[in-house]
Order: structure tokens, then C-alpha cells, then sequence
């Protein structure tokens, strides 16, 4: 089973190991990440701050400064599943994951970078910074990966069930054209956000540590604080609907 993961954000400053690009899934991308890649660090040269505010999402000025400082080619890079922080990734708490849980995540969980598109989790990223759905000088990141790499993601899931946690906008980016399954979060009726977040990290950590391997065993497995309300299956996709208990 293959897992599809947003990314955050906010991420962990450091890094203990070089960045090398074309070692990123899916080698036939580096031209479209070298494009933006370049057309970033030029923005960082030479773009004014309005510029990298609505770049960055960020409006303190030390805040964009730290950011615009950046030389990405060259900056230490960690793992990617590492690297990002937030609500969902505390949750999933990757440190604490057994060696054979986060074995797991490196050889099942994909993360959608809003710079470098589909990542494995043990992919190795520096620090950056990239709000989500902002254009990148002329270029529309998710549009570039969508039509560059729809095909080569398509050919890289098939024959796997897929578990889809990431937040609606990523379906711009990329929509499974095989069978594939999603997660909502009532809490006392309504749809929740935070809670999704956190929610999507926990099946994560317990997906990882019960090393599941199809949707089968995932509809089997028990997750702390929630309960199944319905099941919605409408074409290729499914909806899974919990109710959150605690």
C-alpha cells in the first residue's frame, strides 16, 4: 500500500548531509526542478519584499530575511519526513517510530514538496521556504508537476492500494487514476481541521508500526480515538468517514 502525504509548511532548520537534486524519486523531474529550483534563488537575489512575503507567506520581516539568506544548492539537507514539522508530523511522531515502522514509511509514504514535487520520506531536502499554491516568478509549481509527473506517479502506484492523507488542494497536483482511498473527521457532526491534521499523523504512526501492506488489513486495524461512521465509494474513490471519540 502506498501512502500519499502533504507537506508542511514549517520546517526543521540544520541538516547533516549534502543535497544532491537529481537523487530526488523520479529522475525524469529534474529538469522541471531545476527550472524552479533556479527561478527561486533568483527571486531570493534579487526580489523585493513584497515579493518574498507572498512567495514565503510570511510578513515579519526577520522572518524573510531568514529565508531570503538561503542558498538552497548548498545548505545541509535531511530527510524529508524529517525535515518537516506541524500538526500532522508531530503526530506521526517519526522518532519515536520502531527502526522497522520507519523502514516502512521510507519504502511506502510519498510527500508532496510545493519545490521539489513527489518525494520518498527518506528523500533528502534543505530548509526552504514555499507557501502553498504560490507561483514561483512565472512558473506554477503545481502545474508543472501535475502534467510532468501525473504519468510517471500513475505508473509508480499501480498495482498498489493507495491511502490518499493529503489536504484537497494537493489534488491539483495529482488525482490517482487507480482505486484509491481518503479520510474525513467529524467531531460532534462537523468536519474537522486541526483535528484532521493531527488525526492523519496518528493512522500514519500506526499504519507504519503495524506495517500494513493493503486496504484490507487497514479497514482490520484499530486507531485510538476513532470510529468508523460510513463508508463512501463513488468511481475510483472511497471515502472513509470517522468520528473522533476523544
Amino acid at each position: 500500500m502506498k501512502i500519499l502525504l502533504a507537506p508542511s509548511e514549517t520546517k526543521k532548520p540544520g541538516g547533516d548531509r549534502p543535497f544532491r537534486i537529481e537523487s530526488l524519486l523520479f529522475e525524469s523531474l529534474l529538469p522541471v526542478r531545476q527550472s524552479l529550483l533556479v527561478t527561486y534563488m533568483n527571486l531570493l537575489q534579487c526580489g523585493d519584499t513584497v515579493e518574498l512575503s507572498h512567495l514565503f507567506g510570511l510578513k515579519k520581516e526577520a522572518d524573510i530575511a531568514y529565508h531570503t539568506a538561503k542558498d538552497l544548492p548548498h545548505e545541509p539537507a535531511m530527510k524529508a519526513i524529517e525535515r518537516y514539522t506541524g500538526v500532522a508530523f508531530d503526530y506521526l511522531d517519526y522518532p519515536a517510530l520502531s527502526p522497522s515502522g520507519k523502514r516502512h514509511l521510507h519504502e511506502n509514504l510519498i510527500l508532496h514538496s510545493n519545490l521539489f514535487g513527489f518525494l520518498r520520506a527518506d528523500d533528502l531536502i534543505p530548509e526552504y521556504r514555499l507557501g502553498q499554491g504560490k507561483p514561483v516568478g512565472p512558473l506554477q509549481p503545481e502545474k508543472l508537476y501535475r502534467e510532468a509527473g501525473s504519468p510517471l506517479m500513475d505508473a509508480y502506484l499501480a498495482g498498489d492500494d493507495i491511502l490518499d492523507l493529503r489536504a484537497g488542494f494537493y489534488e491539483k497536483v495529482y488525482r490517482p487514476q487507480h482505486p484509491y482511498t481518503v479520510l474525513k473527521f467529524l467531531k460532534g457532526g462537523k468536519v474537522v481541521s486541526h483535528w484532521a491534521k493531527a488525526y492523519r499523523g496518528r493512522v500514519l504512526h500506526t499504519v507504519a508500526e503495524a506495517g500494513i501492506a493493503t486496504m484490507e488489513a487497514f479497514m482490520k486495524l484499530p486507531i485510538k480515538g476513532l470510529t468508523i461512521t460510513e463508508i463512501q465509494s463513488r468511481k475510483l474513490r472511497t471515502e472513509i468517514i470517522y468520528t473522533i471519540e476523544e
